[in-house]
């Protein structure tokens, strides 16, 4: 079954490359440059490692696959939004993104904020056209990705993030910045699919919602790890950034074997998890061995 999951990524990535593509208005659009930086942002590669999470926690749902592309895409497009910031010169200020000048490098600073400010709520647009969702399955998907990607999610872990520079964390707070900051987003792609079932026990949910807060913060400490250990020409972005930045990270704060070893403890915790779904949850455990285990 992990196998056949492998085997299925490219078609899930084809899948929601083409429905970014129809998503997302033409360079022909006006105003066009604006258009193409939102294109150019979204469309540069990636791992589609958030809408593989939404399509694989669909598979172990059983949810159809036209009814996960809407939050498929509008998470992506969140995604894509927060990276944009994230590499502008107020921020991380980081001229690479995967392999490629950073949008604020291509275009200008100005346009790179803008395409930023509009992919946001085009993802809302997008889950706005959801058909064939259970009553007020649309509107709990807004409510959830809205609270992923605000003050108490993604952009207050990013705001904690840079007022942390240059600090020392304890583990707790540490952990708590990347729930928010890289989680939140991670764990509204795995729940989402449940949002589209209006059959499912509390026991589902819950399974759901502890899996997406350890491999959540799994990942963010992985990438801790490749900003430590990785090439720039491999993992797509300037390799030891955090350090020159003096973030608190895993691998700063308590050495890279101790995050490994804390990396392995969560796959382990959220493999466990998915026993409560017994062999329908193979595609979410394929997805997260290879969150812990990519080399980019």
């Amino acid at each position: 079954m992990p196998e056949r999951f492998k085997n299925r990524v490219s078609d899930y990535t084809a899948r929601v490359n083409g429905c970014l593509e129809a998503a997302l208005p033409t360079e022909a659009t006006r105003p066009r440059r604006l258009h193409s930086a939102m294109r150019y942002a979204v469309l540069n590669g990636g791992k589609r490692v958030r809408p593989l999470l939404v399509y694989a926690a669909g598979e172990c749902l059983g949810v159809e696959a036209e009814l996960l592309d809407a939050p498929a895409v509008a998470i992506e497009l969140i995604h894509a939004f927060s990276l944009v910031h994230d590499d502008l010169p107020a921020m991380d200020d980081d001229d690479l993104r995967r392999g490629k000048p950073t949008v604020h490098r291509e275009y200008d600073e100005a346009t790179a904020i803008l395409a930023a400010d509009a992919l946001q709520p085009l993802a809302f647009s997008v889950l706005a056209t959801l058909d064939g969702a259970p009553a007020g399955g649309a509107i709990r998907l807004v409510q959830l990705i809205a609270n992923a990607c605000g003050s108490t999610g993604m952009t207050g872990g990013q705001s904690i993030d840079l007022d942390a520079e240059g600090t020392i964390l304890s583990v707790a707070d540490l952990e708590h910045m990347y729930a928010l900051k890289t989680g939140a987003l991670i764990h509204a792609a795995i729940v989402s699919p449940a949002l589209l079932r209006d059959d499912l026990v509390a026991a589902d949910v819950a399974a759901l919602d502890s899996f997406g807060r350890t491999i959540g913060l799994a990942f963010q400490i992985k990438d801790d790890i490749l900003d430590v250990e990785g090439e720039t020409g491999v993992i797509g972005k300037p390799a030891g950034s955090d350090q020159a930045r003096n973030k608190p990270t895993y691998p700063a704060m308590f050495g890279i074997a101790a995050s490994r070893a804390r990396c392995d403890e969560l796959l382990l915790q959220a493999m466990q998890g998915l026993d409560h779904f017994g062999k329908a949850a193979e595609p979410l455990r394929w997805v997260a061995r290879f969150i812990v285990e990519r080399s980019q």
